[in-house]
């Protein structure tokens, strides 16, 4: 059975039971029972490669315990041990010793609730799980990327705005240009489930991990926040998945939520890789923690502005934009200004529509920049669509070899990209050009005939022409109407 299949007949189960209101409680009840599940199969790998491994949770709570056997606990007897001992005891879970495991699951279990109120609908969930996947088996942990996406699926249906998938191939391709180093920090503030850092994990490990030594800096350089608990529920699980055993990194918290002068130094990362949440609107007083210049309540401009400052100099990143922030105006000329002086943004990536269907329709760019110096040229490059595709769907989706093109031209930013040429998808604008246009970034690609533009002003005027095309050739029907029938 598909991972897609098994998720939908979990939640046709869920129904049945009257504790649970809505996709979003079916949600969260399914994604606490699938960490225990994951961390139960990770730890039978632990035990076996250390004989000295103790289980940070006790015996009687473990998976393998009272959920494994499909003709264990049931009922009555299961839903009160649920309630009244497993939640209570992992929600106060105390470390031993230096071992950090029990802090992850504490954290997890803090924001988890079980909403179910039958007993024997819970076994039948708990007996899906159990016979769907087994994440020891190297080949089918690839497939929690595919449970995670159905389960974003199924949230963005539950009407939780803001939690989307971004495509695999587009954060594999953002990581391999940032090519991050074993030992540097990466960041991702926003990092939802985790892909960024699950894609920046495969690239150290492939390219640089070779010591045991080596995989401890890695476990060791990966940090994230997730505000919401069910998509930072999942990104712990994806953690572990990944082979970071304590992932104690991976912060539940709003990264905009603390002053931005209260940072220090010694906190600011080598990478920062992310698509912020964009469309949205944070909280009153949340704008206040920033810079008076700067100050906004639309969520991906605080990010932005956070990333430059959270960023070392010589730090590199990666960030997923829509176009409004390419054209938009006020206080985000000013942050442009602010990211044009203070780092190179050196390409700007423009994707083409539907990237992120059925998500959001809203096209997006991925901006590249090192913080340290000030910009002086920015290289376009228009991604393509594959031949015979006119956008992307279930059936013909994005995939990485798409970007091959990107990766030939890349070149290399010791030299200030010499190697790259100008072509048919690929132009240069001088600083002096994007300063004299009131830092709008929204530029044409000059190799091609008129494009759509996005400029508000320019669509306003669009549509009041078009109005009063309209109302011309309706007053013509008009008249010719009247004169018809005068004669």
């Amino acid at each position: 059975m598909s991972i897609s299949s098994t998720i939908k007949s979990i939640q046709d189960i869920m129904r049945k039971d009257v504790g649970v209101d809505g996709d979003a409680q079916r949600i969260g009840q399914l994604v606490w029972l699938l960490f225990l599940k994951i961390f139960d199969d990770k730890e039978q790998e632990w035990e076996l490669l250390d004989d000295n491994y103790v289980s940070p949770i006790p015996e009687r709570l473990r998976w393998c315990t009272w959920a494994a056997n499909a003709e264990g606990m049931t009922g009555d007897e299961l839903k009160q041990f649920i309630d009244n001992d497993l939640f209570p005891s992992l929600q106060n879970l105390i470390a031993k010793g230096t071992d950090q495991r029990a802090y992850v699951i504490k954290s997890v279990f803090e924001d988890a609730y079980n909403y179910m109120k039958s007993g024997q609908l819970i076994r039948q969930v708990i007996n899906k799980i159990q016979e769907g996947v087994d994440f020891n088996k190297a080949q089918e942990r690839h497939l929690f990327g595919d449970m995670y996406e159905q389960i974003l699926k199924d949230l963005q249906n539950a009407g939780n705005a803001g939690e989307f998938y971004t495509p695999r191939p587009v954060t594999q391709f953002m990581v391999q240009m940032l090519d991050p180093k074993l030992t540097e920090k990466v960041l991702d503030p926003a990092c939802g489930t985790g892909g960024f850092l699950t894609c920046t994990i495969e690239h150290k490990r492939k390219a640089y991990v070779k010591t045991a030594d080596d995989e401890r800096a890695l476990q060791a350089s990966i940090y994230g926040v997730e505000k919401k608990p069910l998509p930072h529920l999942l990104c712990t699980t994806n953690m572990i998945l990944h082979g970071i055993e304590v992932p104690n990194q991976i912060k539940h918290d709003n990264t905009l939520a603390r002053p931005m002068i209260s940072w220090s130094p010694k906190e600011r990362v080598d990478v920062i890789v992310t698509n912020p949440p964009f469309g949205g609107m944070e909280e009153d007083g949340i704008e206040n923690n920033f810079p008076q210049a700067f100050r906004t309540r639309e969520t991906a401009d605080l990010f932005m502005t956070l990333i430059i400052h959270l960023l070392k100099d010589g730090g590199r990143a990666a960030v997923v934009l829509p176009d409004g922030f390419l054209f938009g105006e006020g206080m985000k000329s000013r942050l442009k200004e602010k990211l044009l002086t203070e780092c190179n943004l050196h390409t700007i990536v423009r994707l083409p529509n539907g990237v992120f269907n059925p998500y959001t329709g809203i096209k997006t760019n991925i901006l590249f920049f090192t913080k340290g110096t000030p910009t002086t040229n920015i290289w376009f490059y228009e991604h393509q669509y594959p031949e015979g595709y006119k956008s992307y769907s279930k059936t013909k989706p994005m995939r990485i070899e798409e970007f091959a093109t990107e990766q030939a031209w890349w070149g290399s930013e010791a030299d200030g990209f010499a190697s790259r040429v100008e072509h048919e998808f690929a132009w240069k604008v001088s600083v002096d050009d994007i300063k004299a246009r009131n830092y709008n970034l929204d530029c044409k690609n000059p190799h091609v005939g008129e494009q759509e533009s996005h400029d508000p002003d320019v669509l306003l005027a669009n549509y009041a022409q078009m109005q009063q095309d309209i109302a011309t050739l309706r007053d013509s029907i008009k008249s010719v109407l009247t004169a018809a029938l005068a004669k």
